[in-house]
Order: structure tokens, then C-alpha cells, then sequence
């Protein structure tokens, strides 16, 4: 079992507790393990951004929180949402915990919402589901969250339909649908990606902001570690099912010691890159999650993996509130030392770029250094630092 991986926040209340869950698919007489022993807390009022590649499994663990797996997922472990056992849960009864108590932000909202519905009566639908409010009322309430949501007109737009809204306006109306019951915990999986960059950090301010005012704990869900670096509390990487590293915001970016997540800020493109360059990129491909190697995931594509790699290293504390699994941490001025079993690391040809990157040379990414991760006298402070 993966060590818990909380930061040193255990005087906040703990509204969600994953333990340990696995996620198992059967196709083809295969057995694809998605999720590998994932365990976090999540604290009330607090954000924690979960991060990495496509397929490392980030959705389908919130997924099996909310029940929204196909009966060919088969789950273990335990997720614990203000004490009540989500694993295992029945749909009838996971009709009563969705919604009222957790709820969902999907990715593409134009998707998400009925094309045949006004907006009004989607959300008042979302309402009544819940409560027993009559219709007036359910309406009423609706217009609320609409301006809660911060969308302009509210009244007008509570008539409308999801194609005569843009992007952000619909994503906007979905957090409105997913706020409808109060919920302790709101996850946000690829909420922002199909939005432009200044939507992207509207929505994102949207979130901090409620999250301030209604003390919701929020999961999100992102490849983009600009945003994670902006506005999370906490950030957990994975990598073939499995937390590799998880720290407070701050202390993961300024002390990156995974070389996975090393190599994913060194493929953020940066401004400083001539024209017309080769972009960075990790060497080697994603792992099968069919055929999981018995030791490190990252090891057939990392720089640093020796014959030690080949055992699966725990996820424990080796700095103060800061986790994460690897034998051959990155750690600047050090050199990688030849280990016990006298094995160096195997000889990788790297061209210039990916030498920097490895060696943690590269220059900061412009994302962030808005994000105020790495100190800059000319950064624009988000809502919450302004606090």
C-alpha cells in the first residue's frame, strides 16, 4: 500500500480519504490495471491538483469516486467521503451521495449540456432532482447560482440555450449545475482545456473564489502545470496508475525530486526557445498498463534508472510534508552517485535540449513564473495571493 500522501495540513477537516483504491478494466482477456494503490486527503476549502500524462490514470480515480465507471471496472481499496464508504456503494445509493455530496465538472460542456433545454431549466432540473422545492422556487435559486457563477445577464441567459453561450458561458452554467446541492467536494476533470487562456484563468479564479466563500474542497484534474502551479493548494503527479510525487504547491515546484515531473516542466515550451526549434519532449513511450513493469513505471524512460529501479520504490516522506517514489531523486549539485549494486545508469544519447532538461538547467517556464512558483519582480499576483 502506498504510504498516505497528506502535507502537513492535519488541522484541516478532512472532507474525502482515498486509501489504497485500484482500478482494474478486464478486455480481451487482458487485465489493465489503471489506478495502482492511490492514496490522499483531501482537507476542506482546499485544492488539490492531480497531474500527469494522458493515461496515467487521473480520471478514472475520481471516476470511481462518483460511481461513473462501466460494470467492466472492478475497484478495490477505499475512498471515505466525510466517513461514508464510497467503494462498494450500490447506484441507488451513490444517486443520493451524487450530487449532494460530490459533484462534477466534465471537460467539454458543450457535451455536457441538453442542446433541446434552456439553461434555466437545466439547472432547475439539477435543483429539484435534490430537493423539493417547487418550481418558482427551483427558478429563483437557478438565477442565484447563475450570478454566483458570474455570468452576465443572468436573467436573460437563464432563457437561453447552450449554443447561444460561448465556450466559458457554458462551462460556467455546468459549475453552476454542479453547485446546485452544496456539494463537499467539486471535482473539476479537464475543466479548462477546450478554453482559451484568459477563459481558462477566469473559470480557474471562479473556482479559488467559491471555493473561499462555500469552503468546498475541489479536485482538479490537468495536464497544464501552469494552472496547478497557480492556483492548487496541493499537487499529486501520477504516473502509470500510481502517485509519484506530492507536495504542497510551492515545495513540489521549487524542490522537484521525481525525474518524471522534472521532465514534464521540461517540456513546457518556453518563450526563450529559438524559432523553429525542436520541442522537448519525454523519450520512450507511455507504460502498458496491461504488462506494468515490477518496478519503477518511469524507469524504462528515465535517464537516472539503475538495476535498482527494477524494485517499486514506496512513496514515503523523505522531506518534510514533501512525498515521492524514486530511488534516484533529482537533487541540484548532486551528481548521480554509481549505486550499491554497482550498475550505473544505462548510456542515453540526448541532444542538447534534453541534456538541460535532465540536468535541471533548463530556464523557468513562463507559465511559471506568472504562477509566482518561481520569484519574478514582474509577475502579476492571482486573486488569492492579493488576499
Amino acid at each position: 500500500m502506498d504510504a498516505d500522501t497528506t502535507t502537513g495540513t492535519d488541522d484541516r477537516r478532512v472532507v474525502l480519504e482515498v486509501d489504497d483504491l485500484r482500478v482494474t478494466f478486464s478486455r480481451a482477456g487482458r487485465r489493465i490495471h489503471a489506478v495502482n494503490g492511490l492514496s490522499y486527503r483531501l482537507y476542506a476549502g482546499r485544492m488539490l491538483a492531480i497531474i500527469g500524462e494522458s493515461g496515467s490514470g487521473k480520471s478514472v480515480s475520481v471516476r470511481a469516486l462518483m460511481g461513473l465507471l462501466p460494470p467492466s471496472a472492478f475497484i478495490a481499496g477505499s475512498a471515505r467521503l466525510a466517513g461514508t464508504e464510497l467503494v462498494g456503494m450500490s447506484e441507488k445509493e451513490m444517486r443520493r451521495i451524487r450530487g449532494d455530496e460530490i459533484a462534477m465538472v466534465f471537460q467539454d460542456p458543450a457535451r455536457s449540456l441538453n442542446p433541446t433545454m434552456s439553461v434555466g431549466a437545466q439547472i432547475t432540473e439539477a435543483i429539484r432532482t435534490k430537493s423539493t422545492i417547487d418550481r418558482k422556487a427551483a427558478a429563483a435559486r437557478a438565477v442565484e447560482l447563475l450570478k454566483l457563477v458570474r455570468l452576465p445577464a443572468a436573467e436573460r441567459r437563464f432563457h437561453e440555450y447552450p449554443h447561444q453561450l460561448s465556450g466559458g458561458m457554458r462551462q460556467r452554467v455546468m459549475i453552476a449545475i454542479a453547485l446546485a446541492s452544496n456539494p463537499k467536494v467539486l471535482i473539476a476533470d479537464e475543466a479548462t482545456t477546450a478554453l482559451d487562456v484568459t477563459t481558462q484563468a477566469q473559470i480557474m479564479e471562479l473556482l479559488v473564489d467559491l471555493q473561499d466563500r462555500l469552503g468546498t474542497a475541489v479536485i482538479m484534474i490537468s495536464h497544464d502545470l501552469g494552472l496547478a502551479a497557480s492556483y492548487a493548494d496541493e499537487v499529486l503527479v501520477m504516473y502509470g496508475g500510481r502517485a509519484v510525487e506530492h507536495a504542497a504547491t510551492d515545495t513540489l515546484f521549487r524542490n522537484v525530486r521525481m525525474p518524471y515531473t522534472k521532465a514534464l516542466l521540461g517540456a513546457i515550451p518556453q518563450l526563450t526557445t529559438p524559432p523553429h526549434s525542436m520541442l522537448t519532449v519525454i523519450g520512450g513511450h507511455p507504460p502498458d498498463l496491461s504488462a506494468l513493469p515490477p518496478g519503477c513505471a518511469f524507469a524504462p524512460r528515465c535517464p537516472r534508472a539503475t538495476a535498482r529501479c527494477a524494485e517499486r520504490p514506496p512513496l514515503d516522506e523523505h522531506e518534510p510534508g514533501h512525498r515521492y517514489a524514486c530511488w534516484h531523486p533529482v537533487m541540484p549539485g548532486v551528481e548521480l552517485e554509481t549505486p550499491a549494486d554497482g550498475v550505473p545508469a544505462e548510456d542515453v544519447e540526448l541532444d542538447d535540449a534534453e541534456q538541460l532538461r535532465t540536468e535541471g538547467h533548463v530556464a523557468a517556464p513562463p507559465t511559471l513564473l506568472t504562477a509566482g512558483v518561481i520569484p519574478s519582480e514582474d509577475r502579476v499576483p492571482t486573486k488569492r495571493e492579493q488576499a
